[in-house]
């Protein structure tokens, strides 16, 4: 039946002569139609240390339909940081009971690099939010959430980020924002950090962001980069999923049956592959057609073993097993990075529509941002004489 279309993209962002670049993108829709915002880092350089400020471009309904729609102009957020400090990691959450986004990200001081932060074990990011109440055409003040949600886990870690990418928001209603940090577990060695390990965790809140806590961390396998999804498993109930960046050459995932705020000890998922350095990746959780099993995750991720090159979705039609990961469809051939998908919902015809907002370029990833739209059923091409079920029902798809 041959491989399924590579999606037509829009670039949003683009590396600019003067050396301005953009990276680490987070895509977020807001209902009901819904309204697209697209957010990434403005650096004055690729160098992270040289990471400024955060930027967005918005795309409203009824202007989505692919290849592009139309995107308004890209803004700089200049709320989203505090002074003497560089704004980094979007990392975007929807609390729909009150319609209000929150746009959390890390302000980093000066130009501390990561490394300087783990290798002194002496933290120099800030954990903060602003807020919209009007699907982001204004974001209110920076507020500073460090004191409330990290506390005194601070002095025992040498730096913390979140995300990068989406929050979300269960059921319960509590809002979930991903996070990692570098976990100082000997400070003492002859006047250095002798070791620090990585774990992803989540801050959380139950009052709709009046107030934030921060879970507990993924207690094993180092895990960085992360995000989350809520899998319906069935009969088991509900669990929280957590997929993370690793340096053990493959992904970790991690599970939680308290919501977040502790996770059981992670596992390797052999069938998603990191590149050499490791890369972040997007975890998407969607609601099953047609199928035993209540929920679905969609994955992106170079696809690249040595190098970050050609982004490319897989599928798991069992999220709870580390072995039930599709191929990857790739999407963009050539260098790729870091991704965010999101869920557009159904097409007039009722299929599943999703997006992805990705780090591409012809020689490396980071010269532009591009943006996607796919459908469920684009995907599932080749996999349909496989599925009987879903054959008879490609509309839905």
């Amino acid at each position: 039946m041959g491989a399924p279309r590579v999606p037509e993209r829009t670039v949003l962002f683009q590396r600019e002569r003067s050396g301005l670049t953009y990276r680490v993108p987070a895509l977020l829709p807001v209902p009901p139609a819904p309204t697209l915002l697209a957010f990434a880092e403005q650096r004055l350089s690729p160098d992270d240390a040289h990471a400024h400020r955060l930027v967005q471009r918005s795309a409203a309904p009824p202007a989505l339909p692919p290849p592009s729609g139309q995107w308004g102009a890209a803004r700089v957020l200049g709320t989203a940081a505090l002074e003497e400090h560089r704004s980094m990691n979007p990392c975007p959450v929807l609390d729909a009971r009150t319609a209000t986004i929150f746009l959390f990200f890390i302000a980093v001081r000066g130009r501390t690099p990561e490394a300087t932060q783990i290798a002194t074990g002496r933290n120099a990011a800030r954990l903060c939010c602003v807020t919209s109440r009007d699907a982001g055409r204004s974001w209110g003040a920076a507020r500073d959430l460090t004191e409330e949600a990290v506390g005194g886990a601070e002095h025992d870690w040498a730096t913390f980020a979140v995300g990068p990418g989406h929050g979300i928001q269960l059921r319960s209603g509590r809002l979930l924002v991903p996070a990692y940090t570098y976990r100082v577990d000997r400070r003492e060695c002859f006047g250095k950090i002798c070791r620090t390990s990585p774990h992803a965790f989540a801050f959380y809140s139950d009052d709709d962001g009046r107030t934030w806590h921060r879970g507990g961390l993924v207690p094993n396998l180092r895990s960085g980069e992360c995000q989350l999804a809520a899998v319906d498993s069935g009969q088991a109930g509900s669990v929280l999923y957590c997929n993370a960046r690793s340096p053990l050459g493959s992904r970790v995932q991690a599970l939680s049956v308290d919501e977040g705020a502790s996770f059981l000890p992670g596992e390797l998922v052999p069938a998603l592959a990191e590149t050499a350095r490791g890369c972040q990746g997007s975890i998407l959780g969607f609601p099953a057609p047609l199928s035993r099993s209540p929920t679905w995750l969609l994955y992106s991720h170079p696809v690249g073993r040595r190098a970050r090159l050609h982004m490319g979705i897989h599928l798991s039609r069992s999220p709870l097993d580390p072995h039930s990961w599709t191929e990857p469809w790739v999407i963009y051939e050539g260098p790729s990075g870091y991704s965010d998908l999101a869920s557009i919902g159904p097409t007039l015809k009722g299929a599943l529509t999703f997006a992805c907002l990705y780090e591409s370029g012809a020689r490396v990833s980071y010269e532009e941002i591009s943006f996607c739209m796919f459908s469920l059923g684009e995907w599932l091409y080749p996999y349909l004489p496989n599925l009987p079920n879903l054959a008879r029902n490609q509309d839905v798809l």
